[in-house]
């Protein structure tokens, strides 16, 4: 890929899943291939509960970056001089951009990296953490990584179906919205009868950072 659209960048504290409180630059790559992040398009997406918004390039630091180089600069920019670069690579669908090429200009600086994926794109290798949380009624061909995590419930997916999956840790989050209560207290209940699965929160929205 000759260039990376990016919707923002910015520092913060990984705010879900099994790296929750760490420090980190969130890198949001622009575009999905779930939904147009239009809201007249929402009712048709394959992905209709993304409550955020990953269109252009007019966030924080958005940009088209021209080159991995360029790219990789930013991020240590931002994580300032302090040792071992985290970034968190996500979107939108990252691995509709993130290449072998960006991977490595990653890895030359130092950088660890970590994904946040929808599954349904396969991933370069050597990226350090792979979350994949998988959307009804898609095609995951992404199978494998550190961190399954399911935004719950949804209509038509079933978590049975997936504990065969090479994954480390399985993760169930209540879905956000008007009905929050009562996702969270079916995530709680769902645990609870099978603790191959832990839950999941959103503590970034909690705490009031991004």
């Amino acid at each position: 890929m000759g260039s990376y659209a990016v919707k923002e960048m910015f520092l913060t504290l990984q705010g879900e899943g099994m790296q929750v409180g760490r420090r980190a630059v969130f890198l949001r790559f622009s575009g999905c291939n779930l939904w147009t992040g239009r809201e007249q398009d929402r009712a048709t997406a394959d992905c209709r509960f993304c409550d955020t918004d990953f269109v252009g390039m007019d966030g924080d630091n958005g940009a088209r970056y021209r080159n991995a180089d360029a790219l990789a600069d930013k991020v240590v920019e931002l994580w300032g001089a302090l040792s071992d670069p985290f970034v968190v690579m996500t979107g939108g669908e990252p691995l509709l951009q993130v290449d072998d090429a960006l991977i490595a200009a990653f890895k030359a600086r130092g950088v660890e990296t970590a994904i946040e994926t929808n599954g349904t794109q396969a991933a370069p290798d050597g990226i350090d953490w792979i979350c994949v949380s998988p959307k009804a009624g898609t095609e995951i061909v992404l199978r494998r990584g550190n961190e399954l995590k399911l935004v719950w419930p949804q209509a038509g997916i079933d978590p049975r179906d997936m504990t065969g999956w090479a994954f480390d840790h399985f993760l169930l989050q209540p879905m956000d919205g008007p009905d929050l209560i009562d996702t969270r207290e079916a995530a709680i209940a769902y645990v609870l009868d099978h603790p191959q699965w832990r839950l999941s929160t959103q503590t970034h929205k909690v705490v009031g950072i991004r």
